[in-house]
């Protein structure tokens, strides 16, 4: 079966000796029945020529911003919009440099910030430029914003060196895009459903005083809108949160942990629960109908447990999703009391999370974290933007369920 038929993907081709191969490319994918737009730079049209692109690609070429012959539309939405997926090649160190800075100075560099879809870039440079600091922190940056690189290679350069910095083959290319897309089709045939929690909750002691915590829902925010972004239908139970909504991302807003717990149960069943919400875990044995006043004598505030979610759904025979995903906010022995949270909470994964560090965690836009997979599995993901390690999580969560589906089969 052919998953590329009638996928549509914009080609940005860039200014670099490499840009030539964007030809093959443009071939490899037309035999497929792909739709395929095309963008040229100004420098890419000093190694290849619109003429020779739209030939290929059976459509037109776009080059300009301001784009006279059609006023009514503005490209750089409109293109990236249309498109499945956005492929950059040859990604140069320049270009790369103007990304990481969220520079839109041209038609190629304004999709690229107004996307709303997975970009691939395909770099290729001398070996001098990709390893030099400036290009790999470069690098992490884009990363951290949700880019995906392929390549380089190491080999042969057109100026006579070797090392990495070469670009990956078009049949390469070609072989990785027919793989995202099968992933993405079984994913969707497969209809998952997953349910994510994010944010702090809030234990009510009167009418206007809680208690909470410094949680703002990011990292829940960012392994909703992955996973919903892979074809997982998410439904995102966020706690109270300053993040706008996610356009195409159902998101249930709750205040208190009993109203998050309730939120849960309406919602199962699920394929995959994954609970990044920092609920409390007291909440005041009684709530004051009106405010506490200073002078009341008030000496005894009396707390009891509150429903712990995560126990529920790890331990909810009926209803229990295929995979239980939990996050464990310590402070200390890290790896050792997350262990034991997995365990005790019968989750199937579990996020452990550093909140001692000042730099990374609860109301942070960086994050640095350890899965820990009941399967054996451990792996840390080092600090990055807590995109990225949404995107990590995401993709390790449909992988698993991927492979249960598979040995139930």
């Amino acid at each position: 079966m052919n998953n590329l038929s009638q996928k549509k993907i914009l080609l940005i081709i860039c200014g670099g000796i490499a840009a030539y191969k964007s030809l093959e490319l443009i071939r490899l994918f037309k035999k497929q029945n792909v739709e395929i737009k095309t963008v040229l730079t100004k420098s890419a049209k000093e190694f290849v020529t619109p003429l020779s692109v739209a030939s290929l690609s059976h459509g037109k070429v776009y080059d300009d911003l301001f784009d006279t012959e059609n006023e009514t539309e503005m490209d750089h939405i409109s293109l990236s919009r249309w498109a499945d997926l956005i492929i950059v090649l040859p990604t140069t160190a320049n270009l790369i440099s103007k990304l990481s800075v969220g520079k839109a100075e041209d038609l190629a560099t304004t999709i690229l910030l107004a996307s709303n879809k997975d970009i691939i870039l395909v770099p290729a440079m001398n070996v001098r430029m990709w390893s030099h600091k400036a290009t790999q922190n470069n690098c992490k940056t884009l990363v951290g914003y949700g880019y995906n690189f392929l390549g380089p290679k190491s080999g042969s350069m057109a100026c006579g060196e070797y090392g990495p910095g070469k670009m990956v083959s078009p049949k390469k290319i070609f072989e990785e895009i027919k793989k995202y897309f099968h992933k993405r089709n079984i994913v969707k045939n497969k209809a998952y459903k997953a349910i994510v929690t994010a944010g702090p909750t809030r234990e009510y002691l009167d009418p206007i005083r809680y208690i909470s915590n410094e949680s703002s829902g990011k990292q829940g925010f960012e392994i909703a809108l992955a996973l919903n972004r892979q074809g997982v239908k998410t439904i995102l139970i966020s706690g109270p949160s300053s993040l706008q909504p996610i356009k195409g991302l159902k998101v249930v807003h709750v205040k208190t942990s009993q109203e998050m717990l309730r939120a849960v149960k309406k919602y199962l069943p699920a394929d995959v629960a994954v609970c990044t919400a920092a609920v409390s875990d007291f909440k005041p044995q009684k709530i004051q109908k009106s405010k506490i006043k200073k002078g009341n004598n008030y000496k005894n505030l009396i707390l009891e447990k509150t429903n712990d979610i995560l126990d529920f759904l790890g331990k909810n025979n009926m209803h229990r999703p295929k995979l239980v995903v939990g996050f464990s906010a310590e402070t200390e022995n890290l790896i050792e009391n997350s262990k034991m949270k997995m365990k005790n909470k019968n989750s199937d994964i579990i996020i452990a999370n550093d909140v001692s560090r000042k730099d990374i965690g609860f109301n942070k836009d960086f994050n640095e974290v350890t899965v820990i997979d009941s399967s054996g599995k451990t792996f840390k993901i080092k600090k990055n933007k807590k995109s990225f390690i949404g995107s990590v999580i995401a993709d390790h969560i449909i992988s698993r369920l991927l492979l249960n589906d598979k040995n139930l089969n």
